[in-house]
């Protein structure tokens, strides 16, 4: 197995590459650039994955990562699925990172860690955008329990509490069926997803070393929400 260079940061060249694709998000263009994008992005988001994750392991000894950049490990692919979408540019303005917690065969699927890159600097995102139906029917009868509803109100109350940090909005516009209109937690029940959003991490420590510490203490605050989606 090669040895993984040690992480220093992306270089302002990784932020450039974003913010060139995004007037030139075309295949010509992509693949006159493709050896500066694997130097500038992948090769350091190799490290990041290799350096990050035993960190995060750390919060959760189920934190799952893998290096690869195939597209088959924590980090994303930059090319996007046109097919059921509006949108037909080939390609993603931005890069994904996962870490995740759980055994589900899609990653994605799991709750977790996501780190956004993009011209303008990064961002962690922690819990699951878009519940599988099984997990959908879970989530709701561990919010409708009183216990751990009560528990999952509190952890995302503490997390809004934190300068800069949000979390998504619900997903319906009503209670689903079975549950009634004036549930005590009836705002959590419309959630279709459940995700909480760092500050944004600027530039100049996108570009550095310390990105791993910014990162860690991000997750670490976020992190009593993956584990308790983790849990479900």
């Amino acid at each position: 197995m090669r040895d993984v260079p040690r992480f220093s940061g992306f270089p302002k060249e990784a932020l450039q590459f974003f913010k060139a694709i995004k007037k030139n998000n075309n295949r010509k263009w992509f693949e006159a650039h493709k050896k500066e994008y694997e130097a500038n992005v992948l090769a350091p988001a190799e490290a990041f994955v290799s350096m990050l994750g035993p960190r995060l392991r750390s919060l959760s000894r189920d934190i799952r990562f893998d290096p690869r950049t195939s597209g088959t490990g924590s980090v994303k692919r930059i090319y996007r699925d046109t097919r059921f979408s509006k949108h037909k540019t080939p390609y993603k303005t931005y890069l994904g990172i996962l870490f995740w917690q759980g055994n589900r065969k899609a990653k994605k699927e799991n709750p977790g860690f996501l780190f956004h890159l993009d011209a303008d600097g990064g961002r962690l995102f922690a819990g699951l955008y878009g519940f599988p139906p099984d997990y959908l029917k879970a989530y709701r009868e561990s919010v409708d329990d009183s216990r751990r509803g009560k528990e999952l109100a509190r952890v995302l109350e503490s997390i809004a509490k934190k300068p800069g940090y949000t979390t998504g909005e619900p997903s319906y516009k009503r209670v689903p069926q079975g549950y009634a209109a004036d549930h005590p937690r009836a705002e959590l029940l419309r959630h279709g997803n459940l995700y909480a959003l760092s500050p944004r991490i600027p530039a100049s420590t996108v570009s550095s070393p310390k990105l791993l510490d910014a990162c860690f203490m991000h997750c670490k605050v976020m992190a009593p929400l993956v584990g308790w989606m983790a849990k479900v």
